[in-house]
């Protein structure tokens, strides 16, 4: 799928468009993708600040979509769990950038040559229009390359 479909499909996929997340960019080899969410009424808690649950959600599968489009199908990649960390009150835009570098996708592919799981950890900030941390995200993947018919199972 190109990045620009990604991304269309991604923009108008209804729990996104429903909190007011957008992608603002994604590559054309997907290891970067940066996710927006302005404050409005719709996604706001009591105290008028981002709801953390649309926080989360401007994490939510991206690394896992991302990781499996830059690996390819001999991959199979899942979310595996997360955490949060509240810093400080969202208001007004908060962004995220995700990053998957070269480094990353050589130790992921190393760690899993033999069929075994690899479970990396991904950590992004959220951050507002001051560059300041709202909250902390943690990500952990599963990864495993698929087993070939003439591979032996470890």
């Amino acid at each position: 799928m190109s990045p620009f479909v990604f991304k269309l499909l991604l923009n108008v996929y209804p729990p996104y468009w429903g909190t007011g997340i957008r992608i603002s960019k994604i590559a054309a080899d997907y290891r970067e993708l940066i996710v927006q969410m302005k404050l409005h009424w719709y996604n706001r808690n009591y105290v008028r600040t981002h709801f953390g649950g649309s926080l989360y959600a401007m994490t939510d599968p991206f690394l896992m979509l991302m990781l499996m489009q830059v690996l390819g199908r001999e991959y199979i990649v899942w979310d595996q769990t997360a955490r949060i960390d509240f810093i400080k009150p969202g208001r007004g835009t908060v962004r995220v950038k995700f990053l998957i570098t070269d480094d990353d996708v050589t130790t992921i592919e190393a760690r899993t040559a033999h069929g075994e799981k690899y479970l990396p950890e991904f950590t992004v900030a959220i951050r507002d229009d001051a560059g300041e941390t709202v909250c902390r995200v943690t990500k952990t993947l599963y990864v495993r390359r698929k087993q070939r018919d003439n591979d032996t199972p470890t």
